[in-house]
């Protein structure tokens, strides 16, 4: 398995001037972007790295040289950053220098296209052989291709560290797991913001997207609030640890409560997100996730929790109660088709991951539209792993087939906005931060079967 870990270049001037930077390479880093490559490599310090690579673009390339600077391994093996053109931000030629508000003012139509329909920009540049169309987002998703196809080869089984851009980076991980370009707003990278992607071997293979956009070594808590935002935000958690989470024993929707790990795991939770405004809270209908909610919310006292058993856990059937190995001896090969087929499978006697989708997904548009109805801002969501991972799917316009891509870790934090309502796509801030448990970048909750 290669373990890729992905950062976003620290402040820009042009960040503070909300400009358009694209492949531009005047703005540099301000003094909290220094400051906040710092804190990424300190909070990277305990990785060891076989590669570096950045963008040859001065704001990333800065920051490569800061994270490296802190990374505590013998400088003599200490991989130095190496530039890659693969890692080049978007290409906005027409854009480029010029500040967000006046392009939205000056190209209004293309504007709208950017936001609504990215993939569909076009842009008509000169170049040596005359005019041509320029496809900026599907050209960035091409780009991002072919580094992976460059680097992945070259380091099976080793940690590499890209530095790179808010639309590379997006790009990156949206190819990574098959996100269509036209979701290409879907996903967001704060400026230092972490995410770690796991590779089976190539892109074909198994990817798993372990955390995306922590940013928590910054001191800050949860990505913040687009200035546009106007919507609601979801906190998507995944109930504390059992102890058949613990045994890797199938639970499906038999009614197993916390262990005292799967307590502590809440409680972290619930300190994590004390300071967070939270107008309303959504649990499963089972055990384990209202007790991880309720002790959530310990310090919301005024907020009620709301019990939905459309969010409630994949019904395992016969697998229920059982051990891997007891599954494989009386179902064989099913659990092979669960892990690499996910959507092929019904459970016997139980759900298939089709249903999950249907009742969780239908739950999940109720929630939001009452919010959005009582101009509610935060809510609290309190779910399962399948669960989780399914509504995940559906907010990355993925289908059941990439069930596998996210991990979901007991008492770990994600974050949806909706910050034009239902009319416009979802953003998946933030997914599966376990800091708050871990006290580092990587996720080390048991996580065990479902």
């Amino acid at each position: 398995m290669a373990r890729v870990i992905i950062v976003r270049h620290g402040q820009s001037t042009y960040n503070t001037e909300r400009r358009i930077q694209g492949r531009t390479d005047v703005s540099r880093l301000t003094q909290k972007g220094r400051d906040d490559a710092t804190k990424v490599g300190k909070a990277l310090s305990s990785i060891s790295f076989n590669a570096i690579y950045s963008s040859p673009l001065q704001r990333a390339k800065q920051t490569a040289d800061i994270i490296h600077s802190q990374l505590e391994i013998d400088s003599a093996q200490s991989p130095i950053p190496q530039v890659s053109d693969n890692l080049l931000e978007i290409d906005l030629p027409l854009w480029a220098e010029m500040l967000s508000a006046d392009v939205k003012q000056k190209f209004a139509e293309d504007y709208r296209t950017w936001k609504e329909r990215p993939h569909e920009l076009r842009m008509l540049i000169n170049d040596a052989e005359g005019k041509k169309e320029h496809f900026p987002v599907l050209v960035l998703y091409a780009q991002a291709q072919q580094f992976w196809q460059e680097t992945l080869s070259r380091h099976h089984g080793e940690t590499i560290l890209i530095v790179g851009h808010n639309g590379i980076n997006r790009a990156l991980i949206s190819t990574a797991l098959g996100i269509s370009p036209s979701r290409y707003h879907c996903i967001q990278q704060s400026n230092c913001g972490i995410t770690v992607l796991n590779f089976a071997g190539g892109l074909t293979q198994a990817v798993q997207l372990e955390s995306m956009n922590q940013t928590q070594h910054m001191g800050d808590i949860l990505p913040s609030l687009r200035p546009d935002h106007q919507g609601v935000r979801l906190l998507l958690v995944r109930h504390g640890e059992t102890e058949w989470n613990r045994q890797t024993r199938f639970q499906g929707q038999i009614d197993v409560p916390l262990n005292e790990n799967g307590r502590k795991q809440a409680q972290k939770a619930s300190e994590f997100l004390q300071n967070l405004p939270i107008d309303f809270a959504v649990s499963s209908t089972m055990l384990r996730p209202k007790e991880t909610a309720e002790i959530i919310l310990s310090h919301h006292p005024s907020v009620k929790l709301e019990l939905q058993d459309g969010l409630r856990e994949i019904s395992h059937g016969l697998w229920e109660g059982k051990l891997e190995a007891e599954i494989e001896q009386e179902f064989p090969g099913e659990l092979e088709r669960w892990r690499t087929q996910p959507g092929a499978v019904q459970m016997p006697e139980g759900e298939n991951l089709q249903q999950v989708w249907e009742r969780s997904v239908e739950t999940w548009q109720l929630i939001v539209q009452t919010a959005l109805a009582n101009q509610l801002k935060t809510g609290l969501i309190v779910a399962h792993d399948a669960t989780n991972k399914t509504l995940l799917c559906h907010v990355l316009g993925l289908s059941t087939e990439n069930f596998w891509n996210f991990r979901q870790g007991n008492g770990a934090v994600s974050v949806i906005d909706y910050p034009c309502g239902l009319n416009g796509l979802p953003v998946l801030q933030a997914m599966n931060i376990t800091s708050h448990l871990s006290g580092g970048v990587l996720d080390k909750t048991a996580a065990g079967a479902l």
